[in-house]
């Protein structure tokens, strides 16, 4: 460990309070002091694979000074103006052009934010107010699934479908409910129809057994990332689409990791041909380099918006910012000259092969699983019966630690180790992280 290193945790730990915060793991924590490309440079010196993009968001790389750049010229030029009605500026404008020709075809106006939480936030108030507007105020219910990751301020905690994130405060929004995920591994059809169909009737029995009349809103990931990257059956989404057609519930796309490239297409729905009524998006836009975000609407929200009597009473101080309106703009043209999604489907297929290469035959993971380049390897106790291991053992977590002792770092749900690299990411890197994970995992489970 470098001189400087524990005086910088001292220092951390004497001042800094952290997401999801644990005093003991930062005793131990890492320092990061530089990034260029896929890797991440600890302040002792040791390079680590970035296997998880940072939080999922830093696809063009570190060290991109193209970015840098774009900031450093819109803050000499303009580093902030209001947003609010009665103001705009220059790169919020384009930002809009540009997220329009890229987006599905019936959405084309967009509500900028500092980052998927609040994106989230905005998905709720806005169905809220369509409903109102068309005369259903009773429309006011947002249905979520299991594993779903919507961030976690108070409403998008709520809709949030990971149960360890709601305990410590109680009691959550009302309103909020959670159907099952498809979750290919793990669901199992009640009979007489496929996996897809059957969990995506989950939600026509959730909207039937609420109301229709009081349901505002289904929001959902089109790969579940956080949740552990669940990918989900072909015929689950048109079904799901058949059905908030059906009962009048707005679809919400929450494309805040899967928008921009990661899964092979630009957005996530894309893979099955359908539109979301709504879209959330907000990490690869930016790729990590400044916090941004937003939602996107069809033009029937838009014009229920425009013509609506009441003002959309909606806000955030940096909504629009045109600095992060600028580095979204320049990164938006490295994800298009540079391929992204094509980058992503190849990418991800190669990736995908190496893993179930390296740990497929292993006893002890039930699954390995991708779309695009982000996968998950799950483990279990039991490979026959897919029985968990025991919270106590931390399987998971131990195998985190071999990893970064090997020189990869990322991020767990329980005991599915979740992979999302930058798209820049080589191929001999990804055969690093195929090994590294198949040394880690023979360390720990034999």
């Amino acid at each position: 460990m470098s001189p400087e290193k524990p005086s910088y945790i001292e220092r951390d730990c004497a001042h800094l309070i952290h997401p999801l915060h644990n005093r003991a793991l930062q005793q131990s924590e890492h320092v990061w002091i530089k990034g260029e490309g896929a890797v991440l440079t600890d302040a002792d010196g040791r390079q680590y694979l970035d296997a998880l993009s940072g939080l999922w968001n830093v696809v063009a790389g570190h060290g991109r000074s193209e970015l840098a750049d774009a900031a450093a010229a819109q803050m000499k030029t303009l580093s902030y103006c209001s947003g609010y009605s009665g103001s705009s500026n220059p790169r919020a404008i384009e930002l809009g052009e540009k997220l329009a020709e890229l987006s599905y075809p019936s959405i084309n106006r967009f509500f900028l934010t500092s980052g998927g939480g609040e994106s989230s936030d905005t998905s709720f108030k806005t169905a809220r107010y369509y409903w109102r507007a068309k005369g259903k105020p009773d429309k006011t219910k947002v249905i979520s699934r299991q594993w779903g990751y919507h961030g976690v301020t108070l409403a998008a905690m709520s809709a949030t479908g990971i149960a360890s994130y709601w305990p410590m405060f109680e009691p959550r929004v009302p309103g909020f409910l959670h159907i099952p995920s498809p979750y290919p591994y793990r669901y199992e059809s009640p009979g007489g129809e496929s996996a897809g169909i059957a969990a995506a009737n989950e939600l026509e029995n959730a909207i039937l057994r609420e109301g229709p009349e009081t349901v505002a809103m289904f929001l959902a990931e089109p790969v579940q990332g956080a949740g552990g990257v669940i990918v989900p059956q072909d015929d689950y989404f048109p079904r799901i689409r058949e059905i908030c057609d059906q009962y009048d519930v707005l679809l919400v796309s929450d494309e805040v990791i899967t928008g921009f490239g990661r899964t092979g297409r630009m957005f996530g729905l894309q893979h099955w041909g359908i539109e979301p009524d709504m879209m959330q998006f907000a990490k690869a836009i930016t790729s990590g380099y400044f916090p941004l975000g937003g939602v996107g609407v069809n033009d029937e929200i838009a014009s229920t918006l425009d013509e609506g009597e009441s003002v959309w009473m909606h806000a955030y101080t940096y909504s629009a910012h045109p600095v992060g309106c600028a580095v979204a703009l320049r990164n938006i043209e490295i994800i298009l000259d540079e391929d992204f999604p094509g980058q992503a489907e190849r990418k991800g297929n190669y990736l995908l092969e190496r893993l179930q290469r390296a740990l497929a035959e292993h006893p002890h993971v039930g699954e390995v699983r991708g779309l695009g380049l982000m996968a998950g390897i799950e483990y279990v106790a039991d490979k026959s019966t897919k029985d968990e291991f025991p919270v106590e053992e931390k399987v998971g977590a131990r195998i985190h630690q071999a990893a970064q002792k090997r020189g990869l770092f990322s991020r767990l749900r329980g005991d599915v180790f979740c992979i999302a690299p930058p798209i820049v990411t080589s191929e001999e890197q990804l055969d690093a992280i195929a090994d590294i994970l198949r040394e880690s995992t023979e360390e720990v489970l034999g």
